[in-house]
């Protein structure tokens, strides 16, 4: 098993805090986001990991090389150009194009057990398999009555996408992790670099199964504003 890694965010939202270190090296119970999920995805079977870099990627590369794991590490340099999660794991193809994968946001924690979520999607005919939770989001992913894709809706300003029509959608919320089979870069468009996984997600959805994993019972934390971070540090102390 192998997993891309998305740290190359800007991490904007958690200013003034990430204006001197990237979100992935921000500390949650003494550890970075970074150590958590690479320790996540390594006891949990992980073999391989892609981490993408682009905002002060040096200091990212700097601690994976004083950090050893006992799992290949790759580095994807975005440095001279933000790819967004869709460009970002075209760029990473040659790492992960020989079998299943996972797609894993750095700024996640949980407890999931991803050796399951990964069994559970190599087990089903789908192309991809995303975590999800029912829980307050301003984005949901819409999902049929046998769970499937079928859109996505921004509970905001009531913006609805829609890969097929369906009578009573139910709207979850995503999680930030997949699994995914290297059949989803035949989705993905030639003439762009830079691009969202949403959307390749909604354009395949038309034509192919797309599975929700639901995974209420597991903690997690979506570390993205000050008071998420401080909300994970209480929890993790």
């Amino acid at each position: 098993m192998k997993a891309m890694l998305f740290a190359a965010g800007l991490g904007t939202r958690l200013h003034p805090l990430t204006l001197s270190r990237p979100k992935a090296l921000v500390e949650v119970g003494g550890k970075t986001l970074l150590e958590h999920t690479l320790r996540h995805l390594q006891s949990d079977g992980c073999e391989g990991v892609i981490v993408n870099v682009h905002y002060l990627a040096a200091q990212i590369i700097e601690w994976l090389n004083n950090h050893p794991f006992e799992m290949e590490i790759a580095i994807s340099d975005e440095t001279d150009l933000l790819l967004d999660t869709g460009g970002g794991l075209q760029k990473a193809a040659w790492f992960l194009k020989d079998a299943p994968f996972l797609v894993y946001n750095t700024d996640i924690l949980t407890n999931m057990n991803l050796a399951e979520f990964y069994r559970r999607h190599c087990d089903s005919a789908v192309l991809a398999t995303l975590a999800v939770r029912r829980r307050p989001s301003s984005r949901y992913l819409l999902f049929d009555e046998n769970g499937l894709l079928c859109g996505w809706q921004n509970a905001k300003t009531g913006e609805t996408r829609l890969s097929r029509a369906v009578p009573n959608p139910q709207a979850l919320a995503f999680s930030g992790i997949h699994a995914v089979n290297p059949a989803i870069f035949n989705f993905m468009p030639a003439d762009k670099q830079v691009f969202s996984m949403i959307d390749v997600y909604l354009y395949a959805a038309e034509t192919q199964s797309i599975q929700a994993y639901p995974h209420d019972a597991d903690t997690w934390f979506d570390i993205g504003t000050p008071a998420a971070l401080e909300h994970a540090r209480m929890k993790n102390e």
